[in-house]
């Protein structure tokens, strides 16, 4: 247990336990050349939104009107503050990062990626 604690644990790779076939149903195509494991995003970034982070995941937090927090990216940070009324950036992330959110999401329309920013 010498592990930091940001350290991820260990995953098992998608083909050691294949999930058996029930009977009656029809099992996932297999695509070659697609990629089975989809890319690791932050909590701060939206479903719906394609972008991807910059950064660390857990860069900041931003916290919404009801005290309610979100890690990530700076960029999904940045996009997820300008899209919450009466959000705030959390006060111990750095200055330098706190000012790049702030002056980023002033930018920015809330849920941009619906009109292609």
């Amino acid at each position: 247990m010498n592990q930091p604690l940001n350290t991820p644990p260990p995953r098992r790779p998608a083909d050691a336990n294949p999930a058996p076939h029930v009977p009656g149903t029809n099992p996932a195509p297999h695509v070659p050349g697609a990629n089975s494991t989809p890319s690791i995003r932050c909590p701060a970034a939206a479903a719906k939104d394609p972008t991807p982070c910059e950064g660390p995941q857990d860069a900041a937090t931003i916290i919404d009107r009801h005290g309610r927090e979100s890690a990530g990216c700076i960029h999904h940070c940045a996009r997820l503050l300008a899209g919450l009324e009466g959000a705030r950036v959390h006060p111990f992330v750095p200055a330098p990062q706190a000012l790049d959110i702030y002056s980023r999401a002033r930018e920015l329309p809330p849920f941009a990626w619906e009109i292609g920013r």
